[in-house]
């Protein structure tokens, strides 16, 4: 079970996880144990409330597919339970990430005083270059 927050939490089954060989240098470690952990998570199949499903899939994030499907791999660590536990920790960062609501912007307007300075330094900086031209007789 992994615990999201207080009120959303996703069962095991829902979550597939897989080991495999890991990427890179690391000698004969690398070639023999399969280290790396590949998660996937069906958003459209989980136990997730609507609004956080319809937040994940809108996500223009790398880690979803087009179906849906989120894929992590996890190979930083030495140990196969150290890369499932990063991986089940990017998986819960990234719905608690969804379940924060994005604050409305509110469009404000300037104030006639700010409009009005903004217009003098203009001005004044367009006369002073103008003081840098050549002398005419």
């Amino acid at each position: 079970m992994l615990q999201i927050s207080k009120t959303i939490a996703l069962p095991d089954s829902e979550i597939e996880l897989s080991a495999i060989r890991s990427q890179g240098a690391g000698g004969q470690n690398v070639n023999k144990v399969a280290t790396a952990i590949h998660l996937r998570f069906d958003i459209a199949a989980s136990s997730l409330p609507d609004r956080i499903k319809t937040r994940l899939l809108e996500r223009n994030d790398s880690r979803i597919t087009k179906e849906g499907i989120v894929v992590i791999k996890a190979q930083s660590q030495r140990s196969q339970e150290q890369n499932r536990e990063e991986a089940l920790k990017r998986l819960k960062d990234l719905i608690q990430s969804a379940i924060v609501v994005p604050k409305k912007r509110r469009p404000t307007i300037p104030s006639r005083r700010s409009q009005e300075k903004r217009l003098d330094s203009k001005t004044k900086r367009g006369q002073t270059k103008a003081m840098r031209g050549k002398v005419t007789e």
